[in-house]
């Protein structure tokens, strides 16, 4: 198993009463850090359930919580003791929170949860389960760990961190990164051994998001216009966010359209990045630009285009370091990127010294204190005033 730097965050709160809610979009891993943090646990009086199986959504269906008790001690727990219970795929057992609140406060139990939907956790378990829970979210790997998962050691690599382009890292690395950039994070998809295969998992996570996640916190019905939407979103990345004319090309009413969008966002398919403007207000008021949360996804949804594909990438590695926005005039003048609001950053294939100074003076209009230049491949000349992708991480 390999171990990921989002689990050491999660490793620490095993030791406290709190329940670890742990949620993050299908098929990231989060089975997979529950089953890393039992293992720690120094007893044996511990207890995974799938909720995927019919039997366990059963047990926990019951009316009585008696029922309830008698059902974990007969798989092995002993409620008396200490113990771990691990529940996968909470959402799919909507009272499920009453449930644990019980359990939790009667008995020394200690709950790792995991889900599939932000929006699901964050409205359901508010109220019912305050000051018993804390969440961590869970993201496909970032490009250091897509190097860990391909057998790169992380002390190899890490000094690379936001580091000058560099043309024997770029030799080394450039291969993994274009794979990265391609087909994302997943990490069933950075194991598989052929491009086939990569495409075949990622259409197997779209089809169960949409049929499985979505259909929990939506009517039935609606699947079929949002895998349209998702299509079609997928050739929209790096564009600002324009509803009225999603909705005019899907012939869905506008106010569903922003709910739909507000479910993909809450549900971790999509992020949507906000305007920078030094007025608060303005930038409230402007549109949002828009990217899928992994790049994988625009392979089996999409034909964006390499430039708009890297861009997305970019926009995912940035917002794992910081809050990230977009600056865009009237004129059409443009920063793809402000990082924590001091960092101006433009993303171009092919780097150029023209890039590198027609940025330095936008960042200086804007009084943003640093501006980097941010490419995918060396120009063929000696210009090494730019970060590669990466060594964004």
């Amino acid at each position: 198993m390999q171990v990921r730097a989002q689990f050491s965050p999660l490793l620490e709160h095993l030791s406290k009463r709190q329940a670890t809610v742990i949620t993050g979009m299908r098929r990231v891993g989060k089975t997979t850090a529950v089953r890393y943090l039992l293992e720690q646990v120094s007893h044996s009086n511990t207890l995974f359930l799938d909720l995927e199986k019919v039997e366990n959504r059963f047990l926990f269906s019951q009316n009585s919580y008696e029922d309830i008790e008698s059902g974990l001690k007969i798989k092995g727990l002993d409620l008396t003791k200490p113990s771990v219970i691990a529940l996968d795929e909470i959402q799919l057992v909507p009272q499920i929170p009453s449930v644990i609140k019980y359990l939790y406060d009667h008995y020394p139990i200690k709950f790792l949860l995991t889900g599939s939907s932000s929006y699901y956790l964050k409205n359901h378990f508010t109220e019912s389960l305050a000051g018993r829970k804390q969440l961590f979210e869970l993201h496909p790997l970032d490009f250091q760990e897509f190097l860990q998962f391909n057998g790169v050691e992380k002390s190899a690599v890490e000094h690379l961190r936001m580091m000058p382009y560099s043309p024997v890292s770029y030799t080394f690395l450039n291969q993994h990164y274009n794979r990265f950039v391609e087909f994302g994070g997943f990490p069933e998809v950075v194991m598989a051994e052929t491009d086939q295969d990569r495409k075949a998992y990622l259409s197997d996570i779209v089809n169960a998001y949409i049929e499985l996640d979505i259909k929990i916190l939506s009517d039935f019905s609606v699947s079929h216009d949002l895998y349209r939407l998702a299509r079609l979103l997928a050739d929209f990345v790096g564009s600002r966010i324009d509803v009225q004319k999603l909705s005019s090309l899907l012939g869905i009413n506008r106010i569903k359209m922003k709910d739909y969008l507000d479910l993909f966002e809450h549900t971790y398919f999509i992020k949507r990045v906000p305007a920078y403007s030094q007025n608060k207000a303005r930038e409230i008021s402007l549109q949002q630009k828009l990217y899928l949360s992994d790049t994988g996804l625009l392979a089996v949804l999409g034909k964006p285009g390499s430039g708009a594909t890297f861009e997305n990438a970019i926009a995912n590695q940035l917002s794992r370091l910081g809050e990230i926005g977009y600056y865009q005039r009237k004129t059409g003048q443009e920063i793809d990127f402000v990082l924590d609001k001091n960092t101006a950053i433009e993303v171009k294939e092919t780097p150029s010294i023209s890039d590198l100074n027609t940025l330095s003076k936008r960042a200086k209009e804007l009084d943003l204190p640093n501006s980097l230049l941010v490419g995918k491949r060396p120009p063929g000349n000696d210009f090494q005033g730019w970060i590669w992708g990466g060594h964004i991480f």
